[in-house]
């Protein structure tokens, strides 16, 4: 069984395309729309909205820090633009994934990440993509169990849990072969970005689960530029899967 993964497509419709040649099988780890893009300023919905100026000062306010007067700056846009902005939002949303779905191979198992906004996803999911958050499907003979979102942060992003409720989801799934979710397990070096130079959140019921169960992987993304893309818990492989948007290549597994 060959199984492709990627993660934080953040809109590569193009390379996702052709994520799944030579598979039996794609997993998404979700962050499939792209907000704002770091590095490349006239890409996504904000600067779409607001042009690529203005996209580099919020994102300057953001790295500083300075999320008060990033939050100020935004509303003072979304304010000039008139009309409701969750209708602007939302209209974009859903442009993006008509074509990141449209893209998508099959079969395709897929969980969301913390920008993703669920309600929207069943509008766009085609016969052959299955979405799984806090469930567990069979694949090749081996038990792979999906967690979709983030936990709380300081940046607001759609789809973010009390850890409580995030650490429901990891406990539903019970004994797993291999664990998908889109966060990393709290463990430090998987959850710092060398290049934004902060630490992501990262989930403790993820990590107690691996401890416990020792599942054959783990598998997230998340974290963009990672301290270290992978580590071993016990005789468990955590592999941070890569930044698609950015390599546009997938990671395989075989087994």
């Amino acid at each position: 069984m060959r199984v492709h993964v990627v993660s934080d497509v953040h809109g590569r419709a193009d390379a996702l395309a052709r994520a799944g040649e030579g598979a039996d099988a794609l997993i998404c780890l979700g962050d499939l729309i792209l907000f704002i893009d770091y590095d490349d300023h006239s890409q996504g919905i904000f600067p779409a909205l607001f042009g690529a100026e203005r996209a580099a000062a919020f994102i300057g306010l953001r790295t500083a820090g300075r999320f008060e007067e990033a939050r100020a700056m935004s509303a003072e846009l979304w304010a000039g633009l008139g009309g409701d902005p969750r209708e602007h939002i939302e209209r974009m949303v859903r442009h993006q994934y008509a074509e990141i779905f449209a893209a998508m191979p099959t079969p395709a198992y897929m969980t969301y990440g913390n920008v993703d906004i669920p309600r929207f996803w069943p509008d766009f999911v085609r016969e052959g993509h299955h979405v799984l958050d806090g469930e567990v499907a069979e694949i090749g003979g081996l038990r792979v169990g999906f967690v979709g979102g983030g936990l709380r942060t300081r940046y607001r992003t759609p789809y973010e849990l009390d850890d409580e409720e995030y650490a429901a989801k990891v406990e539903a799934l019970g004994e797993v072969d291999v664990l998908c979710c889109h966060i990393p397990p709290a463990v430090p070096e998987l959850l710092y970005d060398v290049v934004a130079r902060r630490f992501e959140r990262g989930s403790e019921a993820t990590l107690e689960a691996i401890r416990r169960t020792q599942p054959r992987y783990a598998l997230f993304g998340h974290v963009h530029q990672p301290l270290a893309a992978r580590t071993r818990i016990g005789r468990t492989e955590c592999v941070n899967v890569g930044h698609f948007r950015a390599r546009g290549t997938p990671f395989a597994l075989e087994w």
